[in-house]
């Protein structure tokens, strides 16, 4: 699942996939699942991979000049209900509960140079987790 704002992203919508499914998938190569003692830790790394990425890949190329962009990175991780295969159908995990989850954001913004894009990582659901990444943009003006 992955939208876009009302306008132009800063960095093509395949590059801002690729750059936030390399930063869930490092993040959390190493968790077999929901982890509070980690959580925190896992959501930092992502936020803060992909704002680097952002502000290097929509840097000018005069040092002098401002960076065109600012941004705000939102990582949320939710723990699946049943993470238990053999109490899933079938022993799958992909057949476990999961617990609900809504999240929606808004802004009063420029249409034309702000915008927003929201990315769910599905690599994560192999660990019983949801990772939501919501990636918002502000032109500078």
């Amino acid at each position: 699942m992955a939208t876009e704002g009302a306008s132009t992203s800063p960095i093509p919508i395949d590059d801002l996939t690729k750059i936030t499914t390399e930063a869930c998938e490092e993040a959390l190569k190493t968790s077999n699942g929901y982890d509070h003692d980690n959580v925190g830790t896992w959501n930092s790394q992502i936020i803060n991979t992909v704002l680097k990425a952002l502000i290097s890949a929509t840097a000018p190329s005069e040092a002098s000049k401002p960076p065109p962009f600012r941004f705000t990175v939102n990582s949320t991780i939710v723990q699946q209900g049943v993470i238990d295969e053999s109490a899933a159908a079938d022993g799958a995990l992909s057949n476990a509960g999961k617990r609900g989850m809504h999240s929606a954001s808004g802004a009063f913004w420029d249409v034309n140079r702000d915008g927003m894009w929201t990315f769910k990582y599905t690599g994560a659901e192999e660990r019983g987790l949801d990772v939501v990444v919501c990636v918002t943009w502000f032109a500078v003006v």
